[in-house]
């Protein structure tokens, strides 16, 4: 699998989501796969969601926002039992758009992730097992924790034997 890093510039992090719009559009223009935009931010979804249909004066990118929460994770200060927990293993995501924006990866997705999140996609995939992503894409931000982030999942990548590369914008 192949996974870029992009480290943003700082002028770059501050007008994320139109960088967002550009990566997603070069992205579908090169390729027939899907797109699956993660975030654990809800806030930034809606603006990204916003900034996907305004970002071309002339068109929109078409996309849709998966609904819920991941059915696979556990909230860590609940503390319902498995019997009091709704059943999700039969819950599929009905997908017609070419781009997705979600916090979680759905089960049996196949396409590009682009990543927005500190953890690795490795970690998406563990928790929806039959998802098998076919190129990642990560952006890193210049702050600290993201650089730091970002180093943890280059190494992380690396050990899986994933072909790296890395782009400076």
């Amino acid at each position: 699998m192949n996974v870029s890093f992009y480290v943003l510039s700082e002028r770059k992090a501050q007008e994320i989501l139109g960088f967002i719009c550009q990566l997603t559009q070069t992205a579908l223009n090169k390729s027939s796969q899907s797109l699956l935009i993660l975030s654990q931010d809800e806030a930034f979804l809606s603006s990204l969601d916003e900034a996907l249909w305004t970002h071309d004066a002339t068109s929109f990118i078409p996309h849709q926002r998966l609904l819920g929460r991941d059915p696979h994770s556990i909230e860590p200060d609940t503390m319902e039992s498995d019997a009091a927990k709704p059943d999700t293993s039969d819950i599929e995501v009905a997908v017609s758009a070419p781009v997705m924006l979600g916090s979680y990866m759905p089960a049996d997705f196949s396409g590009i992730v682009l990543n927005t999140t500190l953890q690795p996609v490795s970690d998406f995939i563990a928790a929806t097992s039959p998802a098998k992503p076919t190129r990642i894409l990560e952006l890193i931000k210049p702050d600290a924790k993201s650089m730091q982030e970002g180093r943890h999942k280059y190494k992380h990548y690396k050990q899986l034997g994933y072909e790296l590369t890395h782009y400076t914008v």
